[in-house]
């Protein structure tokens, strides 16, 4: 259905943002948020990449993009539109709002310069038509610390823990975070403002736990770790069943990490570790005495939509040799389509239109999330995603794509 003529488009200005936001949240169930909240998400909003849909003086549409810098295969930062804050007013669904506002977003992001679009979808179903995969996955359990003992490596009695108040010891956790950044394709470098997330803390979300603490781990003098956490007190007739519930926990090396995880595991007067939105090689499913009791499950996260594709496949590298020649459909964004001729390694790579013949057909919605590495061509591939057409190119190209690690982004926009 073509785009309703009584709507128009334009950027965002700074005496529309209450407006627009509102319509954001009653799009998502009308629940007011926090002031603190609200007032962060206003100063973080990039107005000049932020755009929304009018009828008249009403907002009825909403649609941001966020200047990030994503760690992609190999540990290069490369430009990503972090796409946010979209909705539509129920009163004007299907009338082709959102059609076009990622029309005219994805038309802004190419020329911006920047050949990803990254989002995290509240409906999955609704993206993969305007070329976005899901690439990143997460996992999700709940620790029973009364039932399941941890086994830590050797060291982990030379970390030293204490407490800190977040807002203290922020700019040192930071500075963690910071190095862990390449070391993770998916992992997003901290812009300026954005290291104000992790202190969200409002009474309203808490749900009968604690504020919100942390725990620095040190070592040698060196800070090389921390977790930050809530504790949710719980009391039955046979004594306390309280519950940790993990909000972040980032550290330099497993020794660091294991005497972080050791310590949420042996708070007092609690039986259960909540952790959600940890990479699915997470270290502690290797820790516990039997990863059944923790009842993990695992989720869809980060969606990448390649907007260069040449640009996008020469920025990352590649674990093994790879000479493909890609046919790529693209309907939403026809500069994409055609034929690819990538080839690359561990030192590089370079991927340019070509007319030789094709080695493996796909859109770029499967390119998209096999991208970070976490998701397999040739798993795509045995689904219908991919066609092979010169026969052993879908396994080599595969190998390459993959990543040693898991691609993981550590929280959402």
């Amino acid at each position: 259905m073509g785009t309703d003529l009584a709507t128009q488009l334009r950027a965002l200005r700074r005496d529309d943002w209450d407006g627009w936001y509102d319509n954001l949240i009653r799009a998502f169930g009308g629940v007011p948020e926090a002031d603190e909240e609200r007032e962060l998400w206003n100063a973080l909003t990039e107005f000049d990449r932020s755009i929304g849909a009018w009828d008249g003086a009403d907002c009825v549409g909403t649609a941001g993009a966020f200047g990030f810098r994503l760690t992609v295969p190999g540990g290069a930062s490369v430009p990503a539109a972090g796409v946010t804050m979209v909705s539509v007013a129920a009163t004007h669904r299907r009338r082709g709002v959102l059609t076009s506002m990622m029309r005219r977003q994805l038309d802004d992001v190419r020329s911006w310069g920047e050949p990803l679009a990254v989002l995290t979808a509240s409906e999955p179903a609704i993206y993969g038509r305007f070329g976005y995969g899901a690439a990143t996955f997460q996992i999700h359990a709940e620790l029973d610390t009364a039932r399941v003992s941890l086994s830590v490596p050797d060291g982990t009695d030379a970390v030293r823990l204490r407490y800190a108040a977040p807002a203290d010891a922020l700019d040192t956790c930071e500075a963690v975070y910071a190095r862990l950044v390449p070391l993770r394709p998916g992992m997003l470098a901290r812009m300026p403002g954005w290291e104000q997330v992790g202190l969200l803390d409002p009474e309203k979300d808490r749900d009968g736990a604690s504020a919100l603490q942390c725990v620095m781990a040190e070592r040698g003098g060196e800070t090389v770790g921390y977790a930050r956490f809530r504790v949710k007190p719980q009391w039955e007739p046979a004594g306390a069943r309280g519950s940790v519930i993990l909000h972040d926990l980032a550290a330099l090396d497993p020794v660091a990490r294991a005497a972080l995880w050791r310590f949420l595991f042996g708070i007092d007067l609690t039986s259960t570790l909540v952790v959600g939105g940890r990479p699915v090689d997470d270290d502690w499913q290797y820790l516990v005495s039997d990863v059944r009791r923790c009842v993990p499950q695992v989720r869809d996260f980060l969606y990448v939509r390649l907007v260069d594709v040449g640009a996008a496949l020469e920025a990352r590298t590649y674990q093994a040799p790879v000479d493909v020649v890609f046919e790529v459909t693209d309907d939403f964004c026809p500069w994409n389509a055609g034929r690819w001729r990538l080839t690359g390694g561990v030192k590089g790579a370079s991927c340019v239109r070509t007319a030789d013949a094709a080695d493996l057909a796909l859109s770029v919605r499967e390119l998209g999330a096999a991208y970070l590495g976490g998701v397999s061509l040739a798993a795509l591939g045995a689904a219908g995603r991919v066609r092979e057409i010169r026969a052993g190119a879908l396994a080599e190209a595969a190998i390459g794509f993959g990543s040693v690690v898991a691609p993981w982004v550590p929280h959402g926009f």
